[in-house]
């Protein structure tokens, strides 16, 4: 589904935010990206999807270039950022179904609201995003990267401002549509979730990837927790 080979990116043209990241996400996989505060995960993550572009290496994304075919790229694609920005000024409602236009993917009323029953939520979609807290735009942001049933997802802290029955749910979820061969690709500073949920891990450490490799291999020998705190002692 994604390869990315040497990947290499630099704000300032000196120091590399990020630097040599070689990573494949194949069907089925869900991925999981961890390290540091400041570590590259996000920078890695824009990378990917067309947010940055990037001083040396590849990404393709089902055989295309992200950098020569852009828009195929991000047709199979569904990301949501750590800290999702929606129309402050437009109903819930109405972005559910503007992502759905952007993806040329026809509006399901009851498929929309079996969502947002799933999220709790269907009271709320004919309000304002502006009176949402940032709970609810998470999950919003949610709905919306689903509905449109991409292949690949791309989630950067997928968790964060999720209360404990959101959160289940999003890992059920995430399971399910995996389980139909898609990928999902997500960083989160949550070990034990991460643990548990994935199939392969990635640790990111100082702009290099520092370990990668399937779950049961990275946890052989210790918990997902106890390995990243091996690799990221000074």
């Amino acid at each position: 589904m994604i390869t990315i080979r040497n990947l290499t990116k630099s704000y300032d043209g000196k120091k590399n935010a990020v630097e040599n990241i070689n990573l494949d996400i194949e069907s089925g996989d869900i991925f999981g990206f961890v390290g540091l505060n400041g570590a590259g995960k996000s920078t890695t993550i824009k990378c990917l999807v067309g947010i940055l572009g990037f001083s040396e290496g590849e990404i393709t994304v089902n055989g295309r270039s992200i950098k020569e075919d852009p828009i195929a790229c991000k047709s199979e694609m569904a990301y949501i950022s750590d800290n999702p920005e929606i129309y402050a000024y437009m109903r819930g409602i109405d972005f559910i179904k503007f992502i759905l236009s952007i993806y040329k993917t026809p509006y399901d009323k009851d498929k929309v609201m079996s969502f947002a029953r799933s999220f709790e939520l269907d009271d709320v979609l004919g309000n304002l995003v502006s009176s949402y807290s940032h709970g609810m735009k998470q999950k919003l942001v949610l709905m919306s990267a689903f509905l449109h049933e991409p292949k690949i997802l791309v989630l950067d802290e997928p968790f964060v401002g999720l209360d404990p029955k959101a959160t289940h749910m999003l890992k059920s979820m995430m399971q399910e549509y995996a389980a139909k061969g898609n990928s999902i690709f997500f960083s989160t500073h949550v070990l034990e979730v991460a643990e548990k949920l994935c199939n392969k891990v990635a640790i990111i450490k100082d702009g290099r990837i520092a370990a990668c490799g399937t779950m049961e291999e990275i946890t052989v020998s210790s918990s997902l927790e106890d390995y990243f705190l091996e690799v990221n002692n000074e």
